[in-house]
């Protein structure tokens, strides 16, 4: 019987995975490496070999509802969109409220995870691990969760950019970028168009002389700002937009890449990727418009070639008198204390059942942690997989034969393929909505929307039109907490909270709850509609 329980890493997915075992009554002993808990969301004066690493700016794309744990909203007074140290501040008031620090060996590294000679029978595993003193132990675990991430390994292909090696300025990895310091009056040249790179090559061009943002693949803007102010998330995130992009996917498709394009036209700034806008994650950055506008950041093809003081484009274009190179290139995933044969893959990704479990173990004790992408934040992601998983470690959750979960996960993967732009980079994609569904519907968590259209019509107008935040997981079944109807009525008054710095004169000081929140919901559910009907212009803002 699964009782002690290793959990790898204590960042937003191993907290989560922490809380998951002790909810059902299992003993998790968490390994860290590091001396504090936040993962990738702490921040570091010096880059760490072997851990995720962010840059001083930060602040996170998803807001703070649609990021919250499902029994832990975020306080009224943070901002929406937070910066890495609140982000940090927010997980350790979870870890504090939920006793979790107790559960964790801080500066110890898991060295291996093998399955003992009695594994048919027993399902048990020796975990090595090794202290920052260097001293060694091997101790007996019923059940392991991953939850190391996959930002550790920088990817840098400096074999595919022909001349690197003569170049005389500095390069490095977007891993290893802090801050602009030290880049002042430079020319910089940033490769790569994600998130990061976007990121850095905005928050450079305040300083530098000149900033290119070199992509080969294009790609679509958002920023956060989204219809009425509110977070753009909050406002496309709703059960029923969801269905409905679902019933009209090429159709949602263009029409949004026209509003997208009514706020900057993509082509004209350089921007416009081959793929669909579902297809790919989108970039999110409030910035870049203003900063290309501006001249301060200039839109470039893919690097051809480098000389020593300059950057050959594909287009045969040339800029001469580079300083410096950040390759914001992506990261190469691994588990290097995993037997290999458990880090087989299946496309692009890992052979993983529903994301998670290996299907070929012979008892399901392993399970992978926060190993998933989609359009929002994997942290409620992640705790719906840690919740499903500590479920079939008690074996309260069967799984089915190994031959049908195969199948199922090569049948996944080839609709994953088909359906977004995978790549070695950006193995995982999937529908928010719909995955978390079916692991929920797996716990006996999922929403029963008729149930409470009949029983309580106040919330499922609520769930159905509003943000589909995580609370929602927690309304019924295993793991239901009494305050999660409380948590989704109040959502848009912790969204509006951050804003009322000001009150203008002419503003209803007097305005209930029960108004916002009707506002709110209506807002989300006419989103979709106005995007796709109406004539209006984006609201997004360049800061």
């Amino acid at each position: 019987m699964v009782q002690k329980v290793a959990v790898i890493g204590a960042g937003p997915c191993g907290l989560s995975s922490i809380k998951a075992c002790l909810d059902e009554g299992l003993e998790p002993t968490c390994f860290e490496s590091s001396d504090d808990i936040g993962g990738l969301w702490r921040y570091k004066e010096k880059p760490e070999p072997g851990r995720a690493n962010i840059y001083k700016s930060v602040i996170i794309n998803t807001s703070k509802e649609m990021m919250a744990f499902s029994d832990f909203p975020p306080l009224a007074e943070f901002p929406n969109n937070m910066h890495n140290s609140e982000i940090l501040l927010y997980l350790r008031l979870y870890a504090q409220t939920f006793k979790l620090l107790q559960h964790i060996i801080w500066q110890t590294t898991v060295i291996s995870v093998r399955q003992r000679p009695d594994f048919h029978a027993t399902g048990q595993w020796d975990v090595e691990t090794e202290t920052s003193e260097g001293q060694r132990e091997t101790q007996v675990f019923d059940a392991v969760m991953v939850c190391t991430g996959h930002y550790t390994q920088p990817h840098l292909p400096l074999s595919d950019f022909p001349g690197i090696e003569s170049f005389k300025g500095r390069y490095f990895h977007s891993w290893e970028y802090r801050s602009a310091k030290g880049l002042e009056g430079k020319r910089v040249v940033v490769v790569g168009i994600g998130n990061s790179g976007c990121d850095i090559a905005v928050d450079i061009s305040r300083v530098a002389e000149r900033v290119y943002l070199s992509t080969r693949t294009g790609a679509w803007v958002i920023g956060r700002v989204g219809p009425g102010g509110l977070p753009f998330d909050v406002a496309w995130s709703s059960r029923l937009l969801y269905w409905m992009v679902k019933l009209f996917p090429t159709w949602s498709n263009w029409m949004l890449e026209k509003k997208l394009n009514e706020f900057f036209d993509h082509k004209l700034y350089g921007l416009k990727p081959k793929h669909r806008f579902w297809a790919q994650l989108p970039v999110v950055n409030d910035d870049l418009p203003a900063r290309i506008i501006s001249g301060r950041v200039q839109v470039k093809p893919n690097v051809r070639e480098f000389s020593e003081t300059s950057v050959v484009f594909a287009d045969g274009s040339i800029i001469d008198q580079v300083d410096v190179v950040v390759f914001a290139t992506g990261y190469n995933y691994c588990f290097p204390f995993l037997p290999p044969k458990l880090q087989t893959k299946c496309g692009y990704r890992l052979r993983l059942y529903k994301h998670v479990i290996p299907p070929a173990l012979a008892q399901p004790t392993l399970a992978v942690v926060g190993f998933i992408s989609g359009f929002g934040a994997i942290n409620h992601m992640a705790e719906l997989q840690a919740r499903w998983a500590t479920r079939v470690f008690k074996g309260l959750i069967s799984l089915p034969a190994e031959d049908i979960m195969m199948k199922e996960t090569e049948t996944e993967t080839a609709t994953m393929h088909q359906k977004f732009a995978c790549s070695e980079r950006n193995p995982i994609c999937v529908d928010n909505l719909s995955y978390m569904d079916s692991l929920a519907e797996e716990v006996g968590a999922k929403p029963d929307m008729l149930r409470l259209f009949l029983t309580d019509p106040t919330l499922a107008l609520q769930v159905l039109l509003g943000p589909c935040t995580s609370y929602q997981y927690r309304l019924s079944g295993p793991g239901s907490w009494a305050g999660a109807r409380q948590a989704i009525l109040t959502q848009t008054q912790r969204i509006v909270r951050p804003f009322r710095t000001r009150l203008v004169s002419d503003d209803p000081e007097h305005e209930t709850t029960s108004r916002l929140s009707i506002l709110m919901a209506f807002i989300a559910g006419a989103a979709l509609l106005s995007y796709l009907f109406c004539d209006w212009h984006l609201p997004f803002r360049s800061l």
